[in-house]
C-alpha cells in the first residue's frame, strides 16, 4: 500500500477520485497521475490477488465436478457463478496490481466482486427447503417449497440495484461525477437491501433449528418420524452440512456489513483505500464461504437433498421444463428413500411438492 507523501497535482486538480483533472490519467506517472489519486489509492498486493484468484478457480473446478457427480444442478449452479465472478474479480486485481489507473481492470474488479455473494447466497437460501423437508416440514413458519420463491426474487432484487449501480458508476468514471455518485448510491442500496434479506433469512434459519432442537428433544421418539429421528441424532455429516451453512452465512452477512461501510464514504474514501480491511473482511470472507459450500456438498454429506434434485432432474428430462401437475408425481422419486411416515407426512399438501 502507498503511504507516500502527497504529490503535486495538475492545475486545478482537486485531489478527490472524481476530479475531472484526472480522467486521461491511464497509467501512474509524476504530477500528474499519481497513486493518490486512483479510487483505490494503492497497488494491490499481486501476491495476494493471484492467491486468491486460484482459490476461486478451484472452487470452480470442484463445484463443477460435485455438481455434475451429485446432479445438485440448482445449488451447483449458483455457486460456480458466485466463485467464477470471484476468480474474474481478482483477475482483474491482478491487473491493477500492475496499472492502477487500468480502467478496465477495475471496472471487472469492482463489478465482479461486488456481485459474487450475492448469487452464492442463491445456494444457502435454497439449503433450508431441503433441511425443512427432511427434518420436520411442520416446524418451519413458512411452507418449505417457498423459501427459494420468497428468498431468491429477493436476492435477484439485490443483484440487479448493484449490477446497475455498478454499470452506472462504471459509466460514470471521471467524466461525470453524479453518474458515478448515483452509481455508488445504487450499490449501496443494492448490498443494504441484500442485508435486510440475508437478516430475514436468518431469523427464520434459527427460529426453524431452535422449534427443532425442542421438538426433538421434548417428543416422544415414538410419535417422530424414523428418518428425521435419525437425520437429527445420527447423522454427522448432515450436521457438517449444517454447520458449513452457517459458518457460510455468517460471514457473507459480515461482509456485505462491511461493504455498507465501505461504499458509504463515496469512491476513494479511507475505507476502501485499506487494503488490509478488505482482505479480511471481504477476500478471506469469501474464500471461507465459498469453500464450505463447496467442499461440504449436499451430494455427500446431505444425499436427501441430492436426491431431490436428482429425481427433479430426471423427470424434467423426460417431461420437458413444466414442473409435475400432480404431488403426488414429484413425491414418487422421493418415496424411494424415504420411510412410510414421511411419504404420509410429506404428501399431505401441495406445498411440500418439490419445485427445485
Amino acid at each position: 500500500m502507498s503511504t507516500g507523501t502527497p504529490t503535486t497535482l495538475a492545475p486545478g486538480a482537486t485531489g478527490t477520485t472524481t476530479g475531472r483533472p484526472y480522467q486521461s490519467c491511464t497509467e501512474v506517472s509524476l504530477p500528474y497521475c499519481p497513486i493518490q489519486a486512483t479510487v483505490l489509492g494503492y497497488y494491490p498486493n499481486e501476491g495476494a490477488n493471484i492467491f486468491f484468484a486460484v482459490v476461486f478457480a478451484i472452487n470452480v473446478v470442484a463445484v463443477t465436478f460435485f455438481g455434475i457427480r451429485y446432479k445438485t444442478w440448482s445449488y451447483s449452479a449458483a455457486l460456480f457463478m458466485g466463485a467464477a465472478l470471484e476468480t474474474a474479480g481478482y483477475i482483474g486485481r491482478v491487473l491493477l496490481s500492475h496499472n492502477p489507473w487500468n480502467q478496465h481492470a477495475f471496472e471487472l474488479q469492482i463489478c465482479a466482486i461486488i456481485l459474487a455473494p450475492t448469487v452464492v447466497c442463491i445456494s444457502i437460501y435454497l439449503t433450508l427447503k431441503h433441511v425443512c423437508l427432511s427434518l420436520s416440514p411442520h416446524l418451519s413458519r413458512v411452507k418449505p417449497n417457498w423459501y427459494p420463491f420468497i428468498f431468491i426474487p429477493g436476492d435477484v432484487t439485490c443483484l440487479l440495484v448493484q449490477g446497475i449501480g455498478g454499470s452506472l458508476a462504471a459509466a460514470g468514471g471521471y467524466d461525470n461525477p453524479k453518474l458515478t455518485a448515483g452509481g455508488n448510491n445504487a450499490i449501496i442500496a443494492g448490498i443494504a437491501l441484500q442485508v435486510v434479506v440475508l437478516g430475514a433469512f436468518g431469523i427464520l434459519l434459527v427460529d426453524y433449528f431452535w422449534k427443532v432442537r425442542k421438538y426433538f428433544q421434548c417428543t416422544p421418539r415414538e410419535e417422530i418420524d424414523g428418518d428425521a429421528l435419525r437425520l437429527y441424532h445420527e447423522d454427522k455429516k448432515f450436521w457438517m452440512f449444517v454447520k458449513a451453512m452457517w459458518g457460510a452465512y455468517a460471514v457473507i452477512l459480515i461482509r456485505c456489513i462491511y461493504r455498507i461501510a465501505e461504499m458509504a464514504g463515496g469512491w476513494g474514501n479511507h475505507i476502501m483505500q485499506d487494503e488490509i480491511s478488505f482482505i479480511v473482511l471481504d477476500s478471506c470472507a469469501m474464500v471461507v464461504s465459498i469453500t464450505l459450500l463447496t467442499f461440504f456438498p449436499p451430494g455427500i454429506l446431505f444425499p436427501q437433498m441430492a436426491a431431490r434434485m436428482s429425481v427433479r432432474s430426471r423427470k424434467k428430462s423426460k417431461k420437458g421444463t413444466n414442473p409435475p401437475t400432480s404431488a403426488g408425481e414429484e413425491e414418487d422419486g422421493q418415496l424411494k428413500t424415504d420411510s412410510p411416515a414421511r411419504q404420509e407426512e410429506t404428501s399431505q399438501g401441495p406445498e411440500n411438492t418439490e419445485k427445485n
